[in-house]
C-alpha cells in the first residue's frame, strides 16, 4: 500500500530538467542582447521566445483531453470467443485542439482476472483532422474473464524535449470460454438406455406422462384419442397431441480440481474443456445434467434441463481454477448419499489406481452408474520411443474400469473426444 505523500505549504511540483534548461537558454539570450545589442543578439532572442512558447504550449496540445473508442473488430457485441483464439482490437483516437502532434504513442492493457497483464504498444500519425487509428492482434487466450486497463496516449515536441500524455478508460469485459468439440453421439450411454446394459432404466426414460407439451403434425397410425380437434379444425391440417417424456435417467458431471492430481495448466484445461463439452452435447440432446466442481470450495449444480442452468455452469466454467486439496473419495462418499439410484456419475479426473475402482464399486451398491474420463494430456518429454513405455500401464487401468461393467475413456487431447464416445478406439 502506497503511502500518502503530503506537499509542504507553498512547495512547487518538481519540474523537469528540460524547463529549466529552456528557461535558462532563454534567460541567457535575454541577457546576452540586453548587454551585447546589434541585429545578431535580437534574432537570437526571438528566436528562443518562439521556441519557448512552442515547447511550452505543448502542455495544452489536446492529449490530456484525447477521446477514444475501441472495437473488437473479430467478436460480437457480447465479446465472446473460446480459449485458444485471438482478439483483433481498434482504437480509434480523437485529439483536441491546434497544437501540431507528430505522432502518439499508445500503450493498452489486457488483464485477467488472476491479475495478470499484457500491454500492447504501438504508434499511429494523426491526419489534417487530428484523428488516427490503432489495430492490433492479442495473442491465443486462455480461458477466463479479462478486462482492459488504462489508454495511455504519449506524444512529444519534435525535438523531443517534453512528454505529454493523456488516458482513456475504455473498460470492456471480455469473456473466454473453454474450448469445447462437438459431440456427435455417445454411443454407451445410448446403449444402456436401450436396456444393453441396464433394461430397466429405458422404460422408464422412455414412457410418456399425460402433460400435454405441445401439438405436432398428425402421423400415420396415431390414436383417435391422441388427435387435437381444435387445433384441427383451426387449421385446416390434422394435428396431434404431443405428450411430454419422462425425463432420462439424471447425469451428473464431476470435475475434480485437486491441484496435485495435474502435472500441469494445459491438463487441467483438456478437463475443464472436456466438461463443457459434455455439457454442450447434453443440452442439444435435452438431458438432465448436474455439476460437482470439486475444488478449494466445491460447487453442485443440480441435475436440470434448461437454457439458464446451461449457462450459469459454463458461467461457472470460465472461472475455475485447480485449487483443491480435499480427498475425492470423501467428498464423493458424503455427496452420493443425496443422488437419485440409477444416476449417470461422470468423473473427469486425472487421477487412477485402486482407490478409484474401489469409490466406483460404492457408487454401484448404490444403484449409480459410474464413468471415468480418464485425463491423461500426451507428455511430450518422454524418453525413447514415444508412448511404449506408458501405454501399457494406460490400457491395464481402461481394461480394469471395463472388466468391471463401468464406462471408461482416456482423453489425451479435445479432438479425440468424439470419436471415444461415438465408439471408436475401444479397449478390449
Amino acid at each position: 500500500m502506497k503511502r500518502p505523500v503530503f506537499k509542504r505549504f507553498g512547495e512547487f511540483p518538481r519540474l523537469p530538467a528540460a524547463f529549466w534548461l529552456l528557461v535558462t537558454c532563454l534567460a541567457a539570450s535575454l541577457l546576452f542582447m540586453l548587454y551585447q545589442g546589434g541585429k545578431l543578439a535580437s534574432m537570437l532572442f526571438i528566436t528562443m521566445s518562439f521556441l519557448t512558447v512552442y515547447l511550452l504550449s505543448g502542455n495544452w496540445s489536446g492529449i490530456k483531453r484525447v477521446q477514444g473508442t475501441r472495437k473488437l473488430t473479430n467478436t460480437g457485441l457480447e465479446a465472446k470467443l473460446e480459449a485458444g483464439q485471438s482478439l483483433q482490437i481498434q482504437i480509434g483516437l480523437q485529439l483536441p485542439g491546434y497544437w501540431p502532434v507528430p505522432y502518439v504513442m499508445i500503450k493498452d492493457q489486457l488483464i485477467r482476472q488472476n491479475g495478470d497483464e499484457a500491454l500492447f504498444e504501438g504508434s499511429i500519425v494523426p491526419d489534417w483532422k487530428r484523428r488516427g487509428e490503432f489495430t492490433y492482434s492479442t495473442p491465443p487466450l486462455r480461458r477466463g474473464y479479462y478486462r482492459f486497463g488504462e489508454t495511455e496516449c504519449l506524444t512529444e515536441d519534435i525535438f523531443g524535449f517534453f512528454q505529454h500524455k493523456g488516458r482513456l478508460d475504455l473498460q470492456q469485459p471480455i469473456t473466454v470460454y473453454p474450448q469445447t468439440v462437438a459431440i456427435r453421439e455417445w454411443a454407451q450411454f445410448h446403449q444402456m438406455l436401450k436396456g444393453m446394459q441396464h433394461h430397466s432404466t429405458v422404460t422408464s426414460a422412455h414412457r410418456e406422462t399425460t402433460q400435454i407439451n405441445g401439438v405436432r403434425e398428425y402421423i400415420y397410425g396415431d390414436r383417435l384419442s391422441r388427435i387435437h380437434w381444435n387445433a384441427t379444425a383451426k387449421t385446416g391440417t390434422w394435428k396431434s397431441k404431443e405428450f411430454e417424456r419422462e425425463s432420462l435417467p439424471k447425469t451428473i458431471i464431476l470435475l475434480d480440481r485437486t491441484a496435485r492430481a495435474y502435472r500441469d495448466n494445459a491438463e487441467f484445461e483438456l478437463a475443464v474443456s472436456v466438461a463443457a463439452s459434455l455439457f454442450r452435447y447434453g443440452t442439444g440432446r435435452e438431458m438432465s445434467l448436474g455439476l460437482l466442481s470439486i475444488g478449494k470450495e466445491f460447487t453442485y449444480f443440480e441435475p436440470k434441463h434448461s437454457q439458464h442452468h446451461y449457462k450459469e455452469i459454463v458461467k461457472h466454467l470460465v472461472g475455475v481454477d485447480a485449487d483443491g486439496y480435499q480427498s475425492l473419495g470423501q467428498i464423493l462418499k458424503e455427496r452420493s448419499q443425496e443422488w437419485p439410484a440409477g444416476s449417470l456419475i461422470v468423473l473427469i479426473s486425472p487421477q487412477k489406481g485402486s482407490a478409484m475402482l474401489q469409490m466406483f464399486q460404492q457408487m454401484a451398491l448404490l444403484q449409480m452408474k459410474p464413468c471415468h474420463i480418464w485425463i491423461h494430456a500426451q507428455d511430450n518429454h518422454s524418453f525413447g520411443t514415444p508412448g511404449v513405455e506408458h501405454l501399457p500401464t494406460h490400457e491395464d487401468y481402461i481394461k480394469a474400469i471395463r472388466s468391471q461393467g463401468y464406462m471408461g475413456y482416456e482423453v489425451s487431447q479435445l479432438t479425440d473426444l468424439p470419436n471415444l464416445l461415438g465408439g471408436a478406439k475401444r479397449y478390449a
